[in-house]
């Protein structure tokens, strides 16, 4: 008996060791439960990619509808910009005819207070004049009723 023989002997009651404790069947039922197992993974991970691609289509959406929406801002703010701007420009030219209206207002009434002013002064300087010429012309109770006829009749006049 040479060594060949023991060599294959050993080989054969190893493999009928590993047939009796049922070896084959432990390493085919490990490799379907990680089959299985990969296969949930990968299920798993499918569902989650469509999960994310579901979750970006949305965020894109929103994404979209903000920017519409920061549009609509941007032009409704322009809008009520330029209505501010004209609603001022319309009040300060309205303000502008106002105090131009008044300062003219002003100046006619300063002009007619100096007239009536002056209009005064004469009346006086003229009253002054006629008493000095009557009175050197006239004496006695002729220049007292030559002058109250007199004066009566300028302020008559005069207002």
């Amino acid at each position: 008996m040479d060594s060949t023989f023991f060599a294959f002997v050993g080989l054969i009651l190893f493999l009928a060791l590993v047939v009796y404790l049922k070896v084959p069947g432990l390493v085919g039922r490990n490799l379907d439960a990680r089959s299985d197992k990969i296969k949930s993974d990968l299920e798993e991970a499918r569902s989650l990619r469509e999960e994310a691609q579901q979750l970006l289509a949305e965020y894109q959406r929103k994404r979209k509808e903000a920017e519409k929406e920061a549009e609509e801002i941007i032009a409704s703010a322009s809008r009520e910009a330029a209505a501010l701007k004209s609603e001022a420009e319309r009040k300060m030219s309205e303000y502008v005819t106002r105090r131009t209206t008044l300062a003219e207002q002003k100046i006619q009434q300063a002009e007619s207070q100096a007239v009536a002013e002056v209009r005064a002064a004469s009346v006086d300087v003229a009253v002054q004049a006629a008493e000095s010429v009557i009175g050197a012309k006239l004496t006695g109770a002729a220049k007292t009723h030559v002058f109250k006829k007199s004066l009566a009749e300028v302020k008559a006049r005069l207002n």
